[in-house]
């Protein structure tokens, strides 16, 4: 896994992002049909995102998002200042590059309004994936490589880019899947001014205080995969994994439909790592988490490895 690249990016237009498009606001509204073809309103960027489905001249296909409320507050975090904070967040984006985060692939800047264009994914969201009825629902492998490819994409996040990324969130709905059915994390951020509003928190101490909740987000998504049950908000799946006599229950919590196709092996290494995870209080708390991404993904790799998996690891 490379680092995150540092790529240079010009304000005023005499220099440029490698492999990250200008288009002009008339292109963005015939690509996304004057922005009728909705994906879902009010994306996760913050909670004022749309989404729109895009096909521009030449054929490329891709997922346009509204700049929504959370790159709002940072403009006006950035002392009013939003077209410098605005491209700030493209220079920072564009330097993310793993194989399971949804790229960026351009922007667009109007009079009132800013874009991003990213990669889309045909398969919509994992949430989607497990909880539509009327999909075909995920197997065994699949989901299984999903818990890996997400790890890996956080330990990418979190351990090799610099500054490491704060604005993420590890749930069903922030994971897209693409036409192989490939995971990919999408609604990333990155570190800005939060950085700089007084705190008595050291940067480490910040850094290690979120790493412990991603570590809690993980550990959940995990507990998902394995029952196909939405985590929602009473931390039921969480109280079950910290039983003592979880491991009795657990093929009986295995998702319905995989119609008792999955290895017993495997499931026994996912629950356990989703119980490591959710050990502390919710969120992450109670002076860290009991084990860290980069532990999470060489556990599973190697177990997949010495299985004799056909997963494709992250």
């Amino acid at each position: 896994m490379g680092g995150c690249l540092r790529r240079r990016l010009c304000i005023g237009g005499t220099r440029t992002l490698p492999f990250v498009r200008r288009f002009t606001p008339r292109e963005i509204e015939a690509a996304t049909k004057g922005f009728t073809a909705v994906l879902e309103a009010g994306g996760p960027r913050g909670g004022g995102g749309t989404a729109y489905r895009a096909r521009f001249a030449g054929g490329l296909v891709a997922t346009v998002r509204r700049a929504g409320s959370r790159d709002d507050h940072r403009q006006q975090g950035s002392g009013g200042n939003g077209k410098a904070a605005f491209y700030l967040e493209l220079q920072l984006l564009a330097r993310l590059n793993h194989r399971h985060i949804v790229r960026l692939r351009g922007f667009a800047e109007g009079h009132h309004a800013r874009f991003l264009v990213f990669d889309h994914m045909e398969n919509r969201s994992l949430k989607e994936c497990l909880h539509d009825p009327l999909r075909t629902p995920l197997d065994w492998r699949t989901r299984l490589q999903v818990a890996i490819d997400i790890a890996a994409a956080l330990e990418y996040l979190y351990y090799f880019c610099d500054p490491p990324v704060f604005h993420v969130s590890v749930d069903s709905g922030n994971v897209l899947m693409d036409a192989n059915f490939v995971a990919k994390l999408s609604d990333v951020g990155v570190v800005s001014d939060d950085l700089k509003r007084a705190t008595t928190e050291s940067f480490q101490d910040q850094v290690e205080r979120r790493r412990a909740g991603l570590v809690f987000q993980y550990g959940v998504l995990v507990l998902e995969l394995v029952t196909g049950q939405s985590p929602g908000g009473d931390g039921e799946l969480v109280r079950w994994v910290q039983e003592p006599g979880f491991a009795g229950s657990m093929h009986r919590m295995v998702d319905a439909d995989l119609g008792g196709v999955y290895d017993a092996r495997e499931l026994r290494d996912l629950v356990n790592v989703a119980r490591l995870c959710t050990r502390h209080e919710h969120g992450g708390g109670g002076g860290g988490a009991a084990v860290s991404i980069p532990q999470i993904v060489r556990y599973l790799q190697g177990k997949v490895e010495r299985l004799g998996g056909e997963a494709r690891c992250g």
